[in-house]
């Protein structure tokens, strides 16, 4: 007999510290009894907060899902750098820490706001010539990093308590916050790094509707309770909404002839119920909305 595989969707899973997100996802698929499991935005074991794991087809959005606003609350400390920017590394350089006041900090502060180039960290999943940056540093070996431009559209300074800084950041995908926090350090004049990082937000993703790994593993009969069904979820692209002949059409990877021309080159495809079908591509020459990605089994029509 065939095994029953579990819906598609999204677990928002409220990461515990000292597991990486690969350990989480290999923890959901114990859970679940399911190999097709992956993540959206890689979390550092030092971190905690929102991880989005996909169940299913779902792993054909990690993408969009991952491209969303993150919001971060991070706790610095000053007067010494890491070989990872972190707590989880060796201290390369010590300072001492000034008597700063809050407004030196928030001056400090100001020109990591907006467009920044930002160089990755050594001890980060990036590939050069094919190798993970972290299998190179952890040889021994550093090599250039080309910087990346990021978008910090604000910090807040929630508390300032020496050596400690605790800040609020929302910024775009790609942004590492150990890098920003070691920049930070050096423009007040002395080192920093990360004691403590928790991503609170990322996309419409709250940490406040986020679930903990632990009670996912104590709660194994309902943990389909906390999954966001696929076909429900907004993956932040522009929407068109399909008639029933036209969802039979696009079910079976059919182009689809528009009436009226469309300004987006991609669209979140939606079913006269509003539920997500997948994704379409239109081209400007065609005027015709093209299957990229679909979630819908044409066996499943009649629940349409």
């Amino acid at each position: 007999m065939t095994p029953v595989l579990p819906p598609p969707g999204v677990l928002c899973i409220d990461k515990p510290a000292g597991m990486t997100s690969h350990d989480v996802v290999a923890s959901v698929r114990r859970l679940i009894g399911q190999k097709r499991v992956g993540h959206a935005g890689t979390l550092d074991p030092l971190a905690t907060g929102v991880l989005l794991v996909c169940i299913g087809t779902a792993t054909r959005i990690s993408d969009y899902l991952q491209a969303g606003r993150k919001v971060y609350r991070t706790l610095m400390r000053l007067g010494a750098a890491t070989t990872t920017y972190d707590a989880e590394g060796d201290t390369t350089h010590t300072a001492i820490v000034p008597d700063f006041r809050s407004d030196d900090i928030l001056a400090a502060l100001q020109p990591f706001t907006g467009e920044i180039e930002q160089v990755p960290p050594m001890y980060s999943a990036i590939k050069q010539g094919g190798v993970p940056l972290y299998k190179l540093a952890r040889a021994g070996i550093e090599v250039e990093r080309a910087a990346r431009q990021v978008v910090i559209d604000d910090i807040t300074l929630e508390a300032w308590q020496s050596p400690d800084i605790t800040l609020r950041i929302r910024c775009s995908s790609g942004t590492y916050v150990r890098s920003l926090v070691h920049d930070i350090g050096l423009a007040l004049g002395v080192y920093a790094h990360v004691r403590e990082l928790r991503r609170l937000a990322s996309g419409n993703w709250h940490v406040d509707n986020a679930v903990a790994l632990a009670t996912l593993q104590q709660n194994t009969e309902d943990w389909q309770h906390y999954l966001v069904p696929l076909s429900r979820i907004s993956l932040g692209l522009p929407t068109i909404t399909l008639t029933e002949v036209q969802v039979r059409a696009f079910a079976y990877g059919q182009a689809i002839s528009l009436a009226n021309e469309l300004e987006a080159n991609e669209y979140q495809v939606l079913g006269p119920d509003g539920r997500c079908l997948g994704i379409g591509r239109v081209s400007p020459q065609s005027a015709l909305l093209a299957p990229s990605k679909v979630f819908i089994d044409p066996t499943m029509l009649s629940t349409f």
